[in-house]
């Protein structure tokens, strides 16, 4: 199967942006993600949070909700990839969330959110520049991509990664969902 040119420009980042960092690197810039949506969400009140700003998008508490329903397991992953091992099973869902994403009272949901991302960072923390291990997980790739008549869909794949691009990964899905959250925001200023 031949891999469309975004996807090809998505290994190139992962290889200089991940696996090519220093331990100390990729936790600086994975905390200086989760320091930015900490800091967002930091002024936004619950009942912002659960509005639906844009027809068919998630609110910020569903976003919220699936960072924290993505971090779980991911940190479990990453621990087995720090361990040398495979994670066992399949990738982690793309649109994973709770069973009902709404239900946790805001404030909670936000210290489990900065809970995990202290402990995700933790485990960054602690270790070694020069570690090396040949294990990999599988992760499902979702990014936009145009098509021929201008349109923009979602492409998903899985794709092996080592540790430090699996970590990389971390920041990248923090800051897509950091655009979401303020693009939500936004419309709900404009929409008042």
């Amino acid at each position: 199967m031949s891999l469309r040119p975004e996807q090809i420009k998505a290994r190139q980042y992962l290889d200089q942006k991940g696996s090519r960092l220093t331990a100390a690197q990729l936790r600086d810039r994975v905390g200086a993600a989760f320091a930015a949506i900490e800091e967002a969400l930091g002024s936004v009140e619950a009942q912002a949070a659960r509005g639906r700003a844009i027809p068919g998008e998630w609110s910020v508490q569903e976003v919220v909700d699936h960072l924290v329903e993505t971090h779980r397991p991911s940190i479990a992953e990453l621990r087995d990839l720090l361990s040398g091992r495979r994670p066992e099973g399949p990738p982690i869902p793309a649109g994973l969330q709770s069973a009902d994403p709404m239900a946790p009272d805001w404030a909670t949901l936000v210290g489990e959110l900065k809970a995990l991302q202290r402990e995700a960072l933790g485990l960054l923390g602690a270790v070694p520049d020069g570690y090396a291990t040949d294990a990999r997980a599988p992760l499902v790739m979702v990014i936009n991509v145009k098509e021929p008549d201008g349109s923009e869909t979602p492409l998903h794949w899985i794709e092996e990664l080592d540790w430090k691009a699996y970590a990389i990964v971390f920041r990248l899905h923090v800051l897509d969902h950091l655009s979401q959250i303020r693009k939500t925001l936004a419309a709900a200023r404009a929409g008042r």
